[in-house]
């Protein structure tokens, strides 16, 4: 952070409120970061509960029934989270990306594993020390809860692509929402990196590798979609693959 004690970057000043910081060094996350909106009073005190950290691809950030002592944001990098079923079979629940939070937990314990897709930086914070925060900053346990709500709502798509669609339809359920998250124009078609592996993505589909990847000829083959190398796609034909993944 250099000089700046704080990692304050960028303060506006409305004409009749405190100054309230729009970002800081630590992220370009902008209004998607968990502290923007606050005053640089508040910011001080935020950042004496904020760890940062930068974790190697591959790596486990916390498992499955370890103590739930802190939580997470991701201010760069990809995030997978996983249960495990006795037997070693995997069920991945979710891909997370930055501005994305983790680590929720409603007793002292991790209900899942999570474990980084890329190299991912993250903001760490004890449970215990943001949750007293919440009374100096009610904003923050507002963002708290919107977290949450956005993952119960994760949870109900996930059963619906689980439990109703076919592989076409998932597959392109998860190109649809992943573009949305991570799209980047390239000529014709929307060009975005998969993080993930094959793997992961039949483990997230409830498939088998073997078809996730007969799958993705399939579409690449109707002109849907553009596979340049194993870790790119490009949606060609947005409107078309939407109506699939819609079940039309």
């Amino acid at each position: 952070m250099g000089g700046n004690v704080l990692g304050i970057a960028t303060v506006e000043r409305d004409r009749t409120e405190a100054p309230v910081v729009t970002c800081c060094t630590h992220c370009d996350l902008g209004a998607m970061a968990f502290c923007a909106g606050l005053t640089t009073q508040q910011f001080r005190r935020f950042m004496t509960v904020l760890g940062q950290a930068s974790i190697a691809p591959a790596t486990a950030i916390f498992r499955e029934g370890d103590p739930a002592q802190h939580l997470y944001t991701i201010t760069a990098g990809a995030v997978k989270l996983y249960k495990l079923l006795s037997d070693g079979r995997r069920q991945i629940t979710a891909f997370l990306y930055p501005g994305d939070f983790f680590g929720l937990s409603i007793n002292d314990s991790y209900a899942y594993t999570a474990e980084s897709l890329t190299t991912v930086v993250v903001c760490r914070f004890p449970r215990r020390k943001l949750e007293a925060l919440f009374d100096e900053m009610p904003m923050l346990e507002k963002k708290l809860l919107g977290a949450t709500t956005q993952e119960l709502a994760a949870a109900q798509e996930q059963m619906l692509l689980l439990g109703r669609k076919t592989a076409r339809e998932k597959l392109a359920t998860f190109l649809v929402v992943l573009r949305r998250r991570l799209s980047e124009k390239n000529g014709d078609g929307v060009l975005f990196a998969l993080p993930m592996s094959r793997s992961d993505i039949a483990d997230f589909l409830g498939l088998t590798i073997e078809t996730v990847s007969r799958t993705l000829t399939g579409l690449r083959r109707e002109g849907l979609i553009s596979l340049p190398d194993v870790n790119h796609v490009a949606i060609l034909r947005f409107d078309e693959l939407s109506q699939i993944a819609e079940g039309a």
